[in-house]
């Protein structure tokens, strides 16, 4: 089958999918111009196969190199707009936080394969504040050094890194999403005569469907904004070129900041001011030990997608904020908390990153995430505004050459290795 046949089969592909998506989430048929992309990016590539059409890298908007701004210094520069997004991979089997050699392989295949910033998956601040007892830590020395090999390897390969210091909160303490741990009955809550412990968040809750968690104090509150800094110490220590703050997924923070998790009557809860005063002390605390040289960013839900939940118009407060703090990396997603109402389509969180990008000074950089597998698809984010960069998940599970493929079907540079040029995919 020609690659001009397999092209033509996907663009119907797709307009099946979209339509089905239609109809399961209850979204409006018409397309929005995120949920064209898509269509026209395959459309796109066909047109470039048929004539033959190859385009020097400088006009590609999603290989023209970008710089994310520092507060000082000359900011660091990325080789194209194509981010690795953070994944968990539940990989450390001593349950210690220590990164091991499936990180170091798994990061550094990503390096190899084009993308130009690489994004770890959480590394919780804290021992307790681990998704899994299987995650990924930078709350010690020894973490701190395993990490070190890992950013070593990734800039030797041409590429920048970030590590996305989290905390879990009520959603910690729970089995690893491993497909041999589901077969085995092991979901949910961690037991604590199986290794469990007490996880801690904004307002208890059964809305995770978890153990039920344990009210933070306010004392506790002030030592968790401090991990958080300490953390940033360590990151700094590592080699890493930016932290990015996860503020989504109905993580610690999200639980601060969504009202459907946030029912505290103190200075922390209640008002817009008060939710979102956890991540405001988290961000200076972690500014005044970060080098003014490296760069800040942060991923948000950028919605609930419930009436009463986090909305577009808080993130974009937020975020406007959050830029005179210094912040200029914002990766927007969206969900975490409680049920997913919310859409299915291609690029359904583009509108969410055009949102705040539209809402920022033209220096901020501002990715899109979510069901973006395609070369075009991605390139028409850029084109036409919706975004400065796309961060690639599972796309890049399936394949972490995804953008040296993406550039090849593009027209053009290749980031690849140089032990790999005969592959030419």
């Amino acid at each position: 089958m020609s690659e001009q046949t397999l092209i033509d089969n996907d663009i119907a592909a797709v307009e099946a999918e979209w339509d089905n998506d239609a109809t399961r989430s209850g979204i409006s048929a018409d397309r929005t111009v995120a949920e064209d992309a898509k269509l026209e990016g395959r459309v796109q590539e066909r047109t470039a196969l048929v004539e033959g059409h190859r385009v020097p890298a400088e006009s590609t908007a999603l290989f023209t190199p970008v710089t994310i701004p520092t507060r000082s210094g000359s900011g660091l520069t990325l080789r194209n707009r194509v981010v690795l997004a953070p994944m968990c991979q539940y990989a450390i089997d001593k349950t210690d936080g220590v990164p091991t050699d499936w990180h170091l392989v798994h990061l550094g295949s990503m390096a190899n394969g084009g993308f130009s910033l690489i994004v770890t998956e959480a590394a919780a601040v804290t021992a307790e504040g681990r998704i899994s007892d299987r995650d990924a830590g930078i709350y010690n020395d020894e973490q701190a050094a395993a990490w070190k090999r890992i950013t070593d390897y990734v800039h030797s390969q041409g590429a920048a890194i970030a590590i996305q210091l989290a905390h879990a909160g009520a959603k910690a303490s729970t089995y690893g999403w491993l497909e041999q741990l589901e077969a085995e009955g092991r979901v949910g809550s961690i037991p604590k005569n199986m290794g469990g412990w007490s996880a801690v968040t904004s307002t208890p809750s059964d809305i995770f469907g978890l153990e039920p968690a344990v009210e933070m104090t306010e004392e506790q509150i002030a030592v968790s904004v401090q991990s958080w800094a300490e953390a940033a110490k360590r990151a700094d220590e590592a080699g890493f070129d930016m932290i990015q703050i996860h503020a989504a997924h109905g993580y610690l923070i999200h639980q601060f900041l969504s009202p459907l998790s946030n029912k505290r009557n103190d200075q922390y809860g209640g008002s817009w001011e008060n939710r979102t005063r956890y991540l405001r002390e988290i961000v200076q605390a972690v500014a005044a030990v970060w080098p003014e040289e490296k760069a800040l960013g942060i991923r948000f839900s950028g919605e609930d997608w419930v009436e009463d939940g986090w909305r577009t118009a808080d993130t974009i407060k937020l975020a406007e904020e959050l830029y005179s703090y210094g912040m200029r990396a914002f990766d927007v997603s969206s969900a975490g908390i409680g049920p997913y109402y919310g859409p299915n389509g291609f690029g359904y969180q583009v509108p969410l990153a055009q949102a705040v990008k539209h809402s920022l000074p033209e220096d901020a950089f501002v990715t899109a995430v979510g069901k973006i597998t395609e070369a075009g698809q991605a390139e028409q984010i850029l084109v036409t505004g919706q975004a400065d960069g796309v961060s690639i998940a599972r796309g890049a599970l399936g394949d972490p050459q995804w953008p040296n493929r993406a550039a090849q079907k593009l027209g053009a540079t290749k980031a690849h290795p140089a032990h790999y040029w005969q592959g030419r995919w």
